[in-house]
């Protein structure tokens, strides 16, 4: 099969003309993308991500004395993690006394599995 090409110069587009109209658009709104960069961006670290993975496989809460032997990491910094977290709406925390219980909550993870799915 031959297909024969013409061969044009290129052509200045005028400034602010489009140069083509775009197929696809958002599904998605302004507040609901801010949201899910929200979540993305606190997943973004990976021990963020390990954290998440124990509180979500854990059934209830789990006391943060519980987490700091997991990670080769000072409590502060484990601390720090979990504020980036609650702040993102992925974790919750309950206090008892000295001690602080963290859990995933129950419709974080929903939207953003829902988008990519």
């Amino acid at each position: 099969m031959v297909v024969d090409l013409e061969i044009v110069p290129k052509q200045k587009r005028q400034a602010g003309e489009a140069c083509c109209e775009p197929l696809v658009f958002p599904a998605i709104d302004r507040a609901r993308a801010e949201r899910l960069a929200a979540v993305a961006k606190a997943l973004s670290d990976p021990v963020r991500v390990q954290v998440v993975d124990v509180l979500r496989r854990h059934a209830g809460e789990v006391c943060v004395c519980e987490l700091v032997p997991l990670f080769d990491i000072a409590q502060n910094t484990l601390s720090h993690h979990l504020k980036k977290l609650r702040e993102a709406g992925l974790v919750g925390v309950e206090r008892r006394g000295l001690w602080a219980y963290y859990y995933v909550e129950p419709d974080a993870l929903e939207d953003l599995n829902a988008w990519l799915s």
